[in-house]
């Protein structure tokens, strides 16, 4: 099912959904399902399954020269997505990038999720490889996400990149995109960035799923902002809670969001991670309420393959 028809089947309930990485290449997915079984009290409609690019590593060979490799640390997704379908009866959401794909590897990776039976996608442009400043597509890859949005609409509609293809099979694929209420990390402006976030959806994308936020007033004034835009379409927060003290440098650095100097108080005053862990959590069951309230579709977790914290939290919810 189409997560904007879990949306009005739920008639003005809010669903609870979460993200999962893949496992570490070399594990096994039973990590998953570990994660994954103690949520499922709360019925999430959905999971969404991340999906990692390759990285560049370098082998110093016995000449003293450097080997260039690539490496794909968390391959997976799609059979994760098969297996979530296959053993929870929900549906499972891919993610999938510009970043690392032709536009010919993007059509083969949709004709497989289409004959799994999955019906959502959430697509994005991707970050740029850690051996670079700026993202790169492939050369004959998407440089957007509006791209991207672009090239699964005309699969929706039978339109292949083989102009000699007879007969073809449409897809019928929602689609979800990124929205940023603190802009994205490149974008000029917010407003700028609303900008191009419309042209997503204006090329058919049916739902948004934002960056995580610790203050609720930063994703009201964005939906405010995205609807005076005329973008209709549901806008899911997502939302993560604190577990150390370390990620109140790491998310601010990574991911260009603020943090209200009330929670970084009380983080800098906890006696250890332990009570990080705890302050994280009564923090977003306070957001998660506020948007409740507010009657907000969905609250999406993200979970980073840990579900105990998000656990606590739904408990107090759902």
């Amino acid at each position: 099912m189409k997560v904007t028809e879990h949306i009005e089947n739920a008639n003005g309930k809010t669903l609870f959904s979460f993200e999962i990485l893949p496992p570490l290449k070399g594990q096994n997915i039973q990590s998953i399902f570990d994660s994954i079984d103690p949520l499922m009290e709360f019925n999430p409609p959905f999971i969404d399954v991340t999906y990692h690019r390759e990285e560049y590593t370098y082998k110093e060979l016995a000449n003293g020269l450097l080997e260039k490799k690539v490496v794909k640390k968390r391959p997976g997704t799609v059979g994760i997505c098969s297996a979530i379908q296959n053993k929870y009866g929900v549906d499972a959401i891919p993610h999938i990038l510009c970043g690392g794909f032709t536009k010919e590897d993007t059509e083969n990776f949709l004709i497989d999720l289409d004959f799994l039976g999955i019906d959502n996608v959430v697509a994005l442009r991707g970050d740029a490889v850690k051996s670079e400043i700026y993202f790169k597509p492939e050369k004959e890859g998407n440089q957007y996400a509006s791209e991207l949005v672009s090239q699964i609409v005309n699969l929706n509609k039978g339109i292949y990149l083989d102009d000699d293809l007879q007969n073809t099979s449409a897809t019928d694929f929602c689609i979800g995109v990124a929205g940023y209420p603190e802009k994205h990390m490149e974008a000029p402006s917010l407003d700028s960035d609303i900008y191009f976030l419309k042209q997503k959806i204006k090329n058919g994308a049916s739902y948004i799923i934002t960056q995580m936020f610790f203050d609720n007033k930063k994703f009201f004034d964005f939906v405010d902002k995205c609807r005076k835009e005329g973008i209709t379409v549901p806008i899911i927060p997502g939302l993560k809670p604190l577990s150390t003290k370390k990620q109140l440098n790491q998310i601010p650095y990574r991911f260009k969001v603020d943090m209200p100097d009330e929670l970084i108080m009380e983080v800098v005053k906890a006696k250890d991670n332990d009570a990080v862990k705890q302050i994280g959590i009564e923090w977003c069951i306070a957001q998660s309420k506020e948007l409740v309230k507010a009657g907000i579709p969905v609250l999406h977790y993200y979970s980073m393959g840990k579900s105990d914290n998000i656990k606590a939290i739904g408990k107090e919810i759902f």
